[in-house]
């Protein structure tokens, strides 16, 4: 973990509540696809862990939903806002586990962290089938993105207004994969889970207190005991989890 000063180079809206923000500092704490920083926002007491999107040596990049005062806050900051921010938090996505044919699923603000994990992937000569999952098309993002970068993009919709209608795991059936690497909230998170047929990873969105592990509020239940989202995590092996219900 870093405690560094960044500041904002560009702040764009994507959709209606999704905006992109790229910052520039010290990234080198940053060392994983599906790691999280810790944003300091002036009048509120708790940081905004968000997940990175991308990053390279000069700079990273978050996609956020806004959703309350904090998010609202960062939606109207403009470039050359300096923001204090803990960054390398959090355990991410371990590339030597990944298959030769993975498919990586993100639903709604659960795709930033599949963006930096495809790039490498593709990378290291994977073959990457992406799944986007969305309630409507008007929150759609990041498709062309993903195909820029040479993957297979499916991307659905509950109500069908755009792409495939239905959930993230509704495509699954028809694809021929032998890995998979997810993020989302907790219920894609388990209808994913039992969905698949293969091993993967699971990246959890959670509520945060501290964001580095010293106050155990957030926690996820496992073969092993509980384990903490914003350290052991956010991602987790599908074979260690334990569902409380």
């Amino acid at each position: 973990m870093k405690q560094s000063i960044f500041e904002i180079r560009s702040n764009v809206k994507l959709t209606d509540t999704a905006y992109k923000m790229v910052l520039a500092g010290d990234t080198s704490a940053i060392t994983a696809s599906g790691q999280f920083v810790n944003i300091k926002l002036e009048g509120l007491f708790l940081r905004r862990p968000i997940s990175i999107c991308d990053y390279d040596d000069e700079t990273f990049t978050i996609i956020y939903k806004v959703v309350g005062k904090g998010t609202e806050a960062m939606a109207e900051m403009t470039p050359g806002t300096k923001l204090d921010i803990l960054t390398g938090l959090g355990n991410g996505y371990d590339l030597s586990l990944v298959g030769e044919k993975t498919v990586l699923m993100g639903g709604g603000i659960g795709v930033p962290p599949m963006y930096n994990l495809a790039k490498k992937l593709i990378a290291a000569g994977k073959k990457i089938q992406v799944i986007l999952g969305f309630n409507t098309a008007s929150e759609v993002f990041y498709e062309e993105e993903f195909k820029a970068l040479g993957c297979s993009v499916t991307v659905t919709t509950v109500d069908g207004s755009y792409g495939v209608k239905g959930f993230i795991t509704t495509p699954l059936e028809q694809m021929d994969y032998d890995y998979f690497c997810t993020c989302g909230p907790e219920p894609m998170l388990k209808a994913v889970y039992k969905a698949t047929k293969t091993s993967g990873q699971m990246s959890f969105e959670e509520r945060m207190g501290c964001g580095f592990g010293a106050c155990m509020g957030c926690s996820c239940k496992t073969i092993t005991g509980y384990k903490r989202i914003c350290k052991e995590g956010p991602v987790m092996k599908k074979e260690e989890i334990l569902w409380e219900n």
